[in-house]
């Protein structure tokens, strides 16, 4: 929302939704397609964090597993979708329906890989036109696919790996592209700063720019959300992004 794109967050969430439904309103961002479950509770995330930035995930995803009874809607003018860790029926079900209204899809399949098998990963990725993975992931995917990640982007317009503080790697067709780290001001808290990535590459391909420049903008993003504490409580000025790049 920050870069200027409207978002529209189709999700499943518990009968505890309303702070953070209260927060999201308070920023002009869309719930139409957010649907309440109320016999659960919206799905529950704890991170802890070392000196060194490593960290261990503990989660619960509640509602979040009904994510296949809230199907994406039919909408005009929706330039892509992402679609990041759900329910597994979801994720599947929202990749066809997607890729059925021919809306350009970033498979972004972080902490939930391991709920699939070589063929439902496989269906993911035909359906998808971007894929975007952490090095675990990267690995995993290779793993579970038994196919290296370089033959994996070639079906695709393109793959990216962050690769935290050593920067990340953008493939397209056999090209690799290093997109250099960029330095926080502070280093706080690495909590979201892939999300901040993405969000940035999201800015880059929305507005057709290449790819070095849209991972330069996904970078700058992080840097700027490791310099804050918590994983919405960063902000800036697009302009002066824009200006660097």
């Amino acid at each position: 929302k920050l870069l200027g794109i409207e978002p529209i967050i189709t999700a499943t969430v518990g009968q505890d939704f309303d702070i953070y439904g209260s927060w999201l309103e308070k920023n002009d961002i869309s719930k139409d397609a957010i649907k309440i479950i109320d016999s659960m509770y919206t799905a529950q995330c704890f991170i802890t964090t070392d000196s060194n930035n490593n960290q261990l995930t503990s989660f619960h995803p509640g509602a979040m597993d009904e994510g296949h009874k809230n199907p994406i809607s039919h909408k005009d003018n929706i330039e892509m979708a992402i679609i990041a860790p759900d329910g597994k029926q979801s994720t599947i079900e929202h990749a066809e329906q997607l890729h059925e209204q021919s809306i350009p899809i970033m498979y972004d399949p972080g902490q939930g890989l391991p709920m699939f098998n070589k063929d439902e990963i496989e269906k993911i990725i035909e359906l998808s036109d971007w894929i975007i993975l952490n090095e675990y992931e990267a690995n995993l995917i290779s793993e579970i696919t038994g196919k290296q990640l370089k033959d994996i982007a070639r079906n695709l317009k393109a793959t990216v790996v962050t690769k935290g503080n050593k920067g990340s790697e953008i493939f397209v067709d056999d090209e690799q592209i290093f997109i250099e780290p960029i330095k926080a001001i502070k280093d706080l808290d690495p909590t979201g700063c892939g999300d901040a990535y993405r969000a940035g590459l999201i800015y880059g391909i929305c507005n057709q720019m290449s790819w070095q420049q849209s991972g330069k903008i996904g970078s700058m993003m992080g840097s700027i959300k490791v310099a804050s504490h918590g994983t919405q409580n960063h902000t800036f000025n697009i302009k002066e992004i824009l200006d660097k790049i």
